[in-house]
């Protein structure tokens, strides 16, 4: 396929609530569809939301678990791909052998496509992290999944651009958290509460280095600096207890965003992936020029990771 249709979405998704939430991915699915999108991506853990996880006690955490391809709610996700013919990609909880992922699938008409296990996750104590890269073929174009914090690994774009990945889907649950970088913060829910009788304040927030700004400072480089496409997706309004600020978008590998979703409902926006920026764009020359012999060792020392999102670490 010469170009590639793909809509990028985002919704407000309901605690623990599989039933609602898929509901909300079909809807938004066939609303893909009838935009001529080919393919269709959710933020991450989507199907049972993602927040809440972290209050979650071990047997709550794997009763909402899944194994997959067998899981209810991946054969209900290839029953929607069927239904509106087009692939879908979608994040939920998984359990395998004893050990709990937070996993994002790619599914279509035929079947599971593609999984993927966060590598960095931190949400649940019970949580395993993945110890592999995915890098898979859909209509023709090569993909890669990496689940929000993943993403701010920059090691980890490279390395899935270089296994071949031209398009990148990157399910977000992010912004609105505190950090140590000026102007970061929560939004007040009394923001989202008046957000139909005052959106520009909200949107304002929404825009500001809480959500939009701080995207800006990060997002497009990583499509920029690897002449990758990405796609980004993030909820809007409440995850768990905390407001996220949607701003669901497609980045060309020149690091401009095509497609936006700017409102706040559950909505879609899509854009079309034409192969000819992949290999125009400077990120597939400074590719070509890279000298690995420089910094192999460098970056292949072993050390000991650590993950303390500030968020996290707060009572």
């Amino acid at each position: 396929m010469k170009s590639l249709k793909i809509a990028t979405a985002q919704f407000e998704p309901k605690d623990g609530d599989k039933t609602i939430n898929l509901s909300v991915i079909d809807a938004l699915a066939g609303k893909a569809k009838e935009q001529g999108a080919d393919v269709v991506s959710f933020h991450e853990m989507c199907v049972s939301a993602y927040t809440f996880f972290k209050n979650l006690n071990k047997k709550e955490a794997f009763d909402m678990a899944e194994e997959i391809p067998n899981g209810e709610s991946t054969k209900s996700l290839i029953r929607m791909a069927k239904k509106h013919d087009i692939s879908i990609l979608a994040g939920l909880p998984e359990k395998e052998n004893q050990l709990l992922y937070n996993t994002y699938i790619c599914v279509d008409k035929n079947g599971l496509v593609a999984k993927f296990r966060k590598l960095h996750p931190f949400i649940s104590q019970y949580m395993s992290p993945g110890n592999n890269y995915a890098v898979f073929e859909l209509l023709g174009w090569k993909c890669g999944i990496l689940i929000c914090y993943d993403n701010n690994v920059i090691e980890n774009v490279r390395a899935t651009t270089l296994l071949g990945a031209e398009v990148i889907f990157a399910p977000h649950v992010t912004g609105c958290t505190p950090s140590a970088m000026p102007g970061r913060g929560y939004v007040k829910a009394s923001f989202w509460h008046n957000r139909l009788e005052d959106p520009l304040s909200l949107r304002q927030e929404f825009d500001g280095p809480k959500g939009r700004g701080w995207l800006m400072r990060w997002l497009p480089a990583r499509a920029y600096d690897n002449g990758v496409y990405y796609v980004f997706n993030n909820p809007i309004g409440f995850d768990g207890e905390h407001l996220k600020n949607g701003n669901s978008m497609i980045i060309d590998p020149y690091g401009e965003v095509l497609s936006e979703v700017r409102s706040f409902e559950n909505d879609v926006t899509v854009a079309t992936l034409t192969r000819d920026k992949l290999t125009l764009a400077g990120g597939y020359r400074y590719r070509n020029a890279r000298r690995p012999e420089l910094y192999g060792d460098i970056l292949g020392k072993p050390h000991n990771p650590t993950l303390h999102p500030v968020w996290m670490e707060q009572k």
